[in-house]
């Protein structure tokens, strides 16, 4: 899962990054609004926390551009504004959440995953398909109980696949919600990965759908 990072103090802009990636997410991030509303309008993000208070472009004016040219990704709003009317000008604008500074980190990544679970249609944090099972709040695998070690790419697939369950996923993609932008990015470790996690897994959930992509398939589906 991809996430876009707007924030223009550098130390909290850091400290949301290292917190983000170390959940489980990757992470693009700028200090500058005129950036941000670039990415958020030329990349898939699955989720973006935007600062209001942005150089070259404020926030609330990024997230109307956004909205205006019908880009539906989910936005937490951040600002150290409190007052009643900000955060309704905030959700008029097109925000999904809104947080005031300061704030406690766990409680922005309950946010962050609440937003990405009711984007993708999931009630529960906890993803769960054919005896695999993903926490989402500890990033942990397990199957039919057993816990799972997965690399932080291996997990990110997955992850992917769990909130897109019965979708087609192509490998472009997957590459697209996988890596961040720096990320020098080959399809073919697709491939890799996929192979890793159906050794891990021990069952092959992980079905290829030749010249598409691939999907999550119960044990005894067609390939």
């Amino acid at each position: 899962m991809r996430v876009l990072l707007v924030e223009d103090e550098p130390d909290l802009r850091r400290q949301l990054a290292e917190t983000v990636a170390a959940a489980g997410y990757a992470v693009d991030q700028t200090g500058d609004g005129e950036e941000g509303h670039f990415l958020g309008d030329t990349e898939p993000y699955d989720a973006v926390i935007l600062d209001l208070g942005l150089p070259g472009m404020d926030g609330l004016s990024v997230l109307e551009r956004w909205r205006k040219d019908g880009r539906a990704m989910p936005v937490l709003v951040l600002t150290a504004r409190d007052r009643w009317r900000d955060k309704v000008a905030g959700i008029d604008a097109g925000a999904d959440d809104y947080l005031a500074k300061p704030f406690v980190m766990e409680e922005l990544l309950a946010r962050l995953r609440a937003l990405i679970r009711r984007s993708t249609g999931h009630a529960s944090n906890d993803l769960e398909y054919a005896g695999l099972r993903i926490d989402t709040r500890a990033a942990s695998v397990t199957v039919d109980g057993n816990p799972i070690k997965l690399t932080a790419l291996e997990y990110r697939l997955l992850a992917y696949l769990m909130h897109h369950q019965g979708r087609i996923l192509s490998r472009t993609e997957l590459i697209e919600h996988l890596y961040d932008q720096d990320f020098d990015r080959d399809s073919n470790t697709i491939e890799v990965f996929v192979g890793r996690l159906r050794k891990k897994l021990g069952r092959d959930l992980i079905q290829t759908e030749r010249g598409l992509g691939y999907r999550l398939a119960a044990p005894g589906d067609a390939t």
